[in-house]
Parts: C-alpha cells; structure tokens; sequence
C-alpha cells in the first residue's frame, strides 16, 4: 500500500507505465479503462487530484467517497477488481490513492473492452490477444492452489491435522498415512516448498480469518417469513472449512422441525424432518466449497425463515454451469479444496450432490417444493422450502433436535429424570426442566412420581 512518502516519487516521476494521474473523481470511464489496464500488466497506481502534467490540484472526499468508489469498481470490471484505496495528504492538498495490482485471472474487462497498459497510455487489446490470453489462463493455477501470501508453517493447526483430519482420513479411505503431517498436507497439494497454499490455511489453518476475514458462515434466523420481521438469532460460523460445515450443520438441524406421525398400524409415531438432512448438510458443505474466495467482499450468508431457508454464496455458478445442467455438469472452482472434503466424505466428489438433493425432495413423505436457484454474476442464492405446512397434525407435534434425543433415549431406555436429560443434552437444569415439559405439553411424554423422584416415560 502507497504511504504519503511514495507521492512525492510519484509525482515527480510522472506517469509511466505504472503511474496514471487523475485531476478529479469525473472521469469515470477514464478511470475504469487504467483499472483494467493495470488488472491486465504489472498493476499500477491512478492518483486521483494530479493533473496530467503534475500539478497537484487535490480533492474533497467525502465519508462514503472510497466505499462508493471501490463499489464501482468491483461492479464494473469483469471479473471483479478489488483495488487498495486510501487518502495520502500531498502538503496541504488530499489526494486518493488507487492501487491495483496485476490479476491473476485474465483479461479484466471494462464495458465488454479489455485495455493493457504500454507506457503512459492504456491500449484496448485486441480480440487476437483476448483470445491468447483465454488460452493462457487455462494453464494457470487455480486460486486454493496459490501461495497463500505472508502465511508460514506456523500458521497451521498441525494438532488439529495429526489429531483429527489424518485420523478421520485413515477411517474413511482404509489407508495408514505412513508420512509425517508436513509431507502429508504437501502430497494432498496444500502445502508447496515450506509454505502453506490457499487451500491450506482454509482448510487446516488456526486462524484463516487472519489472511481471509470475510470467509466465514453468517447465519440469521428470523420470525415469519421476511427480513423485516424479529430476528431469533444470529451466528458466525468461523475457523477451518471443516469446523464451519460441522458446527452450522448442527445448529441447522437444532433449529429445524422434526414432525411425529402416528401411522395406521403402527405402534411408534415415523419421525419427519421438515428439510431433508442430506439437503442441508450437502447446501452448507457446497456454499464452502464453490465460493470464490478471492472476492472477500462479501461473506457466505444463511437466512432461516418459517417456511424456507435461503443459502446465499459469493461467486455465482462455476464456471459452465447453468441452472438447467447443474444436475449433469461439474466444474470445482476450488479443485483442491473439493478434492481434500470428497476425500473425508463431506462432499459428492462425483457431482452427485445435486442429484441426491433433488431425490431427497422427491421421496420425502410430505413432497415439499423443490429447491429454487437464483443466479447472479457474482453470487448465487439456493433457496429450499420447509414442510411444516403440509403436515396434517397438530403443529404441537413438531419436535426439535433436543426433544428428539429426548425420545429416541426414552424409546431406548424407557424411562428418563431430569439429570439424566441435562447429560444427554448438555444443558443447564432449567433448560432440561424447560425441554421435558414442552414434550409433556405435546403429550409425547408423562410424567411420573414427585419430588426427587420424578422421571418421565413415553405415552
């Protein structure tokens, strides 16, 4: 990032090959064509309140100046250039620092043009060369396979790989990693010569929010059926990508129904969840894997509704996929991370994902709507539909997570108290207390006895 102490270089340097001057914040289309510019060579600076001939003439910005401007940008670049912005004072004159580095993904458009940068003067490429670099690009790294930079070894969580990921990887693929932990994460392609790549630090890093801060789960849960209306909680689901999928996963079938049916000529009620689990878990596990987390200007987003849950990702659709072929197509915009998570069963690495989430809509019992894909150019909202509606008992039916453990341990073992629910559970008193009496309530179970000696059986 330019310091105030790199103007007074620059502008007595005048503009070359790596420095644009700009007298004000108007020429926007100007503008836009040395961002594409400098997207598509070395990277360079555009110092907004300089003339073209190095008179400092400076500038007013304003509280919103650099978030409305760096909203601009992104928007209007093609893929999305996410410059470095900042205010440096020349003397008494304000001037704004606009540096953008070379991309890695090429060619950067501006209004379906590409420009290149050749001296002091930015060139439009030609369609010849638009072509060539297509093609180049094609050879390149993806993003989880570059260098994560600033990152070292210290950065991983080695007790976290030797302790649970090569465990959980030994179990599932029936193979003994023979190798240390180090040369491990090097032959699954996440670490290169000593140093951790992109997909290390997400997926085995302490602390990945450190060199990636927007990459992590946001989950609101609200009250009715829009935004407007109260909102029951909100969660941050951060650390390593595994940790995330987990711990959302789990608040998700927490906080979703699972509804009882007393079925003719059965003597135990068929529990039915309200979304399909493999639904949920496969919608979070994707969302993980197929953002693109270059882009962090944006965060993955989770709202639960009353009748739908919306996942919202970064990125839009991969590359070749559509709504009507994301059944048959498959492109891994994060080929390492996919390939590290279908490795340890959290993902369908065949591409298979989407056609067990559409055969669990069909076989559910209470055939609820089918997944809804909203695609944008940078981001993509999956929406599922919750059931509730078309269950044909008292809602007083519905059974969360807790109460489920409830009754699955009583159709075990019969009998329950109070401490012995806390245990199973893992809370308070009082939240046991609260979870026995809503599933009295519901006359899914009785209570017995009095006093110490109260226990609980299923009606």
């Amino acid at each position: 990032m330019n310091t105030a102490m790199d103007i007074p270089r620059m502008i007595s340097g005048g503009e070359n090959e790596q420095v644009e001057f700009k007298p004000s914040l108007s020429q926007k289309d100007k503008r836009m064509e040395s961002v594409s510019a400098f997207s598509n060579t070395c990277g360079g600076t555009i110092l907004i309140g300089v003339s073209d001939t190095g008179n400092v003439t400076g500038l007013d910005v304003g509280r919103r100046t650099l978030e409305d401007l760096a909203g601009y940008i992104k928007r209007n670049s093609d893929p999305p250039v996410y410059p470095s912005l900042q205010t440096v004072q020349f003397g008494t004159r304000t001037l704004l620092s606009i540096q953008v580095k070379e991309n890695p993904e090429k060619p950067v458009f501006f209004h379906d043009k590409a420009f290149k940068r050749v001296g002091r003067s930015n060139q439009r490429i030609s369609s010849h060369e638009i072509r060539k670099m297509a093609k180049e690009e094609k050879k390149k790294v993806t993003w989880d396979e570059r260098p994560c930079e600033g990152a070292t070894l210290d950065d991983i969580d080695w007790a976290f790989v030797k302790d649970e990921f090569i465990p959980l990887y030994e179990r599932i693929s029936k193979k003994k990693v023979a190798s240390s932990p180090l040369e491990f994460l090097k032959s699954a392609r996440t670490i290169q010569n000593e140093t951790p790549l992109n997909a290390g630090i997400l997926l085995f890093g302490k602390d990945p929010l450190k060199f990636f801060p927007n990459s992590y789960i946001a989950l609101a849960r609200y009250a009715g059926t829009v935004v407007g209306g109260e909102k029951r909680d909100y969660k941050e689901f951060r650390g390593n990508l595994f940790s995330q999928i987990d711990n959302c996963y789990a608040y998700l079938t927490e906080h979703t129904a699972l509804m009882s049916r007393l079925s003719p000529g059965q003597l135990r009620r068929t529990d039915i969840p309200e979304y399909g689990s493999f639904s949920l878990r496969e919608l979070v596990t994707n969302a993980v894997c197929h953002r693109d987390y270059e882009d962090q200007g944006g965060k993955i987003i989770i709202k639960m509704f009353d009748d739908r849950i919306e996942f919202f990702n970064i990125g839009g659709l991969a590359q070749g996929i559509t709504v009507d072929n994301i059944v048959h197509a498959q492109y891994s915009r994060n080929p390492v991370i996919t390939s590290l998570l279908a490795k340890v069963n959290y993902i369908e690495e065949m591409g298979e994902g989407w056609d067990k989430i559409l055969k669990e809509h069909r076989d559910h019992p209470l055939k609820p709507q089918m997944p809804e894909i909203l695609p944008g150019s940078h981001s993509v909202q999956v929406t599922i539909f919750s059931t509730k509606d078309k269950f044909e008992e008292d809602t007083r039916m519905l059974l969360s997570e807790r109460q489920r453990k409830i009754v699955e341990y009583l159709q075990q073992y019969g009998t329950i108290t109070r401490s012995t629910c806390m245990d199973i559970l893992g809370v308070s008193r009082n939240t046991a207390g609260r979870e026995l009496a809503i599933l009295v309530s519901k006359k899914r179970i009785q209570r017995q006895g009095g006093g110490r000696s109260v226990s609980y059986t299923l009606m």
